[in-house]
């Protein structure tokens, strides 16, 4: 059975109603329900329109604000370039596979460590620490791993790419790189 989505409704006076706890949340409770795997959905009251992803960019903004931020200034400003670009949807598919990886990687490490460690509650973010440092040529490995998926995902992007354009435009009667056009003798450019 699919997991029901959790519907959050944000009223005009810009609070958060959690319909399933009938309870006012705030953008923490929100984090806190991202962070625990919960299926939600954000909508405005009246209209119903969804505002999931509105209200998501507002966490990672709180989050990019405070702290140690995850993106840099370049980053950012290379995600805004490709917005309004051709490649703008690519890129964002490119994104997603990555943090898809990402995750997975995160996943396989999180499985070897309880392997080793089992779910003792006495561990620590030291234990844990020393446990990465021991997994090195593991980690290195995943790395690696996620580096050639990456490059693959972009490869394939490109190639994406290129396909969409020769597809665009192959009607278009271009001479092949290299060779010579025959001339009409009767054109007047001659």
């Amino acid at each position: 059975m699919a997991e029901e989505i959790r519907l959050i409704k944000k009223y005009p006076n810009r609070r958060l109603y959690d319909t399933a706890t009938s309870t006012y949340i705030t953008l923490a409770d929100v984090k806190t329900l991202v962070l625990e795997g919960v299926n939600f959905k954000v909508v405005e009251a009246k209209s119903g329109e969804d505002l999931t992803r509105s209200i998501l960019l507002q966490i990672i903004l709180e989050e990019e604000t405070e702290g140690a931020p995850m993106f840099s200034s370049d980053t950012l400003s290379q995600i805004i370039r490709f917005y309004g670009s051709a490649m703008q949807s690519m890129m964002g598919t490119y994104l997603e596979k990555n943090v898809q990886t990402f995750m997975d990687i995160q996943r396989k490490l999180h499985e070897q460590s309880m392997a080793k460690l089992g779910e003792n509650p006495m561990l620590n973010s030291e234990t844990w620490s020393q446990f990465v440092k021991m997994q090195g040529p593991a980690i290195q490995g995943l790395m690696t791993s996620y580096l050639e998926q990456s490059a693959n995902s972009f490869v394939e992007m490109q190639q994406q790419l290129q396909q969409q354009a020769r597809n665009m435009f192959s009607g278009f009667p271009f001479v092949p790189f290299g060779t010579t056009a025959k001339r009409n003798p009767d054109d007047p450019k001659r």
